[in-house]
């Protein structure tokens, strides 16, 4: 049997260090009961919105404060854009938000774009770039703006890098753009079938419309980052929506650490099992030790 204790798992040895609480798929709808795209799993869109309100309130009452809470995307439904309450359905989840005595971190995933455009959430409440770090000297380490990722140090000698999955994707761009025909031929390639959100057949089940994925230059800047961590000898975590090309972002940070194999990482993903907030608590704190 092996005894070493699990990654989540403190020791009599461990010095708590920080933690920080994790939500996804809050999907708020001002909608009855309904199922998710394939039908086999219930949504309870209402619901939704108390069990936000129960994870805020337990990490309000935490003894030590979470030093920030990390919202892994798909904050409403994408059934608000049929019935025109996009808008209103976000201001009440920013509202709850407003509650949470610790900063939260906000991804964006598929039915953020079922809502909006890119232009409209980069200057929505759902950016949180203002949050990012800024490294003094280190001009790579800041991202072009063609993309909605950052990196922030939560503490000493760690750094949580936000990527954007929706990077490259035919959702939230406008459809006569050239990044919109690159990302279609690109879907186009890989999937023949009449409905794009179909993997039906698909020996590359990923590449689908509510799917997206990196571009070359995010994956650039990550590397980057990847490469000022490990030369300052901090801990990564990589907060991640699920996504196509989401392997080339782990063979990045695989490569760094194989440079300094003393450098860890976290890489917390919401995978988009669609998985209701009534079916299960899906918020987590989480906790980081020291070796």
């Amino acid at each position: 049997m092996d005894d070493k204790p699990s990654p989540g798992t403190l020791n009599e040895n461990s010095e708590f260090l920080f933690s920080f609480g994790v939500i996804a798929d809050i999907q708020y709808a001002n909608l009855e009961d309904g199922y998710n795209y394939q039908g086999n799993r219930r949504r309870y869109y209402r619901h939704s919105l108390l069990h936000l309100q129960g994870a805020i309130e337990h990490w309000n009452k935490e003894r030590i404060l979470p030093c920030c809470v990390l919202q892994l995307g798909d904050i409403i439904d994408g059934y608000n854009a049929q019935y025109k309450a996009s808008e209103k359905s976000l201001e009440l989840v920013m509202n709850v938000f407003q509650m949470l005595k610790v900063p939260v971190h906000h991804t964006w995933g598929n039915h953020e774009f079922y809502n909006f455009s890119r232009d409209y959430l980069t200057n929505s409440k759902l950016n949180t770039k203002y949050l990012e770090d800024q490294i003094v000297h280190h001009p790579e380490t800041v991202t072009s703006g063609n993309y909605y990722a950052y990196h922030f140090v939560p503490f000493p000698k760690f750094r949580f890098i936000l990527l954007d999955a929706y990077d490259l994707s035919v959702l939230g761009v406008d459809q006569s753009s050239p990044k919109y025909q690159q990302c279609l031929k690109m879907l186009r390639e890989h999937n023949p079938n009449l409905e794009l959100n179909s993997p039906q057949g698909l020996s590359e089940p990923q590449f689908v419309q509510f799917n997206g994925g990196f571009s070359q230059e995010q994956l650039n800047w990550l590397n980057e980052v990847l490469t000022f961590s490990d030369t300052n000898q901090e801990k990564v975590v990589i907060v991640n929506v699920i996504l196509s090309n989401s392997h080339q972002a782990i063979s990045c940070r695989q490569r760094s650490e194989t440079q300094d194999p003393s450098i860890q990482t976290l890489l917390i993903r919401h995978c988009g099992n669609e998985e209701s907030a009534k079916e299960n608590e899906n918020y987590y704190p989480l906790s980081l030790e020291k070796n």
